[in-house]
């Protein structure tokens, strides 16, 4: 029997970002810069960034899941990490698509924290093992979820490029 997935379509996830982008706002939270978490919050960063209007996005690039509920000890950031001048005193809301085990969101915002003047945490969904609890949460789960963006495999293998 396949284990049962919380699924999120296209159409649902702009429903999604909207109704997450109005938790900011109904909080009265004003965010300055918007962090990206990658690769997963790339699209719920540009689409709350667009609803936010404000262009000030920026990324961070963590790994920790090398595949399906398999991942590295502990989270790693990969280069470039952001200026942190940019950071300075700024109000930050770091935005991912899901905080599964939270692990990463804690060393993102532990990183903003040491230099941020506030910094809050946006995400699609949230799972009850997390070991942060988001601000702003669209939906809660314990189910694997699958993306729209990642959905199907890649086109490409892993590890091959176009020299090879």
């Amino acid at each position: 029997m396949a284990e049962e997935r919380e699924v999120l379509g296209w159409e649902q996830f702009g429903t999604a970002a909207r109704e997450l982008t109005q938790q900011v706002l109904d909080s009265g939270f004003e965010p300055e810069i918007l962090l990206s978490i990658t690769r997963g919050g790339l699209l719920p960063a540009g689409a709350i960034a667009y609803a936010l209007d404000n262009k000030n996005l920026h990324i961070i690039n963590v790994e920790f899941y090398t595949g399906v509920d398999q991942r590295l000890p502990e989270p790693v950031f990969l280069p470039p990490l952001p200026a942190t001048n940019y950071l300075d005193g700024q109000k930050v809301l770091i935005i991912d698509d899901v905080a599964d085990t939270g692990e990463t969101l804690r060393m993102v915002r532990d990183f903003c924290d040491r230099y941020a003047a506030e910094s809050r945490v946006a995400v699609l969904y949230e799972k009850p093992r997390s070991v942060i609890a988001a601000d702003y949460v669209w939906r809660r789960t314990d189910k694997w979820i699958t993306f729209p963006w990642s959905a199907l495999p890649p086109l490409r293998p892993a590890g091959t490029s176009e020299q090879d």
